[in-house]
Parts: C-alpha cells; sequence; structure tokens
C-alpha cells in the first residue's frame, strides 16, 4: 500500500500515465464531460471533495508548465479565483464555452464533487528537468 500522496489507485494509475503536454482538467460536479478523455470521477457529496483539496492533492504530484481556466470564474466565484491566481501566477483566462471545448482534448478530467459556478482548471503538464 502507497504511504503517502493520491491512494485512489484509478488516479493515481491515470496520473502515471502522463507526459510533458498532456491536459489534466479538474472540474466541478457540473462540468459537462466530453466524451473522450479518461475520467476520474470523485464527486461524492456536494462540495465533497473540494475543488481547493483536489487541485492541490493533484499539484503535490504534478508537474505544471501552464494553466487556464473560465474568465468567468472572477466575477462568479472569486474564493476559486484566488485560489488559481495563487497556484497560478500566468493563468489563462478564456470565456466558459472555450474551456468546454479545450476539455476535448484533455487526456485526464478529474471531476470534484464542488458546487460551486466555474470552479474548473486545465492544466498543461510540464516536465521535471
Amino acid at each position: 500500500m502507497k504511504r503517502a500522496g493520491i491512494l485512489n489507485r484509478r488516479l493515481a494509475g491515470a496520473l502515471a500515465g502522463l507526459g510533458h503536454g498532456h491536459g489534466v482538467l479538474v472540474c466541478d460536479a457540473g462540468l459537462p464531460l466530453p466524451d473522450g478523455p479518461h475520467v476520474v470521477d470523485l464527486a461524492f457529496r456536494a462540495g465533497v471533495p473540494s475543488f481547493a483539496e483536489v487541485l492541490d492533492g493533484l499539484l503535490a504530484e504534478l508537474v505544471v508548465e501552464g494553466a487556464t481556466a473560465a474568465t468567468e470564474v472572477r466575477q462568479a466565484n472569486p474564493e476559486a479565483a484566488a485560489l488559481l491566481d495563487g497556484r497560478f501566477p500566468e493563468l489563462e483566462l478564456v470565456p466558459h464555452e472555450r474551456l468546454k471545448e479545450l476539455s476535448t482534448s484533455a487526456r485526464l478530467i478529474v471531476r470534484t464533487g464542488e458546487a460551486r459556478p466555474y470552479a474548473n482548471v486545465l492544466l498543461r503538464c510540464g516536465v521535471f528537468f
């Protein structure tokens, strides 16, 4: 058994298969999920697990070279906007509809139980060297 880090076997396995440039969408419970990308659904109840918990757990295990979120997060969900700004100083913002389009090219989607709007971010994997 793993000692630490992400214990969910499906998520841990999916993360191990990621490479440079692959996209990982971390999303709230309400975002429509496109066909195609591998989905690990962690949603249990409204708000559980939270977007922040899942994002921070992923950031502890991934090298991220870029992140994209919806412009609408700034007005509709200031708490998520502050979280994203704190984690990604060069956060790219696009309209929500564009983020949904970009999500179709993600390699992995991790659905949280987050029940507040626009708590979504598309991460672009980097390399550790």
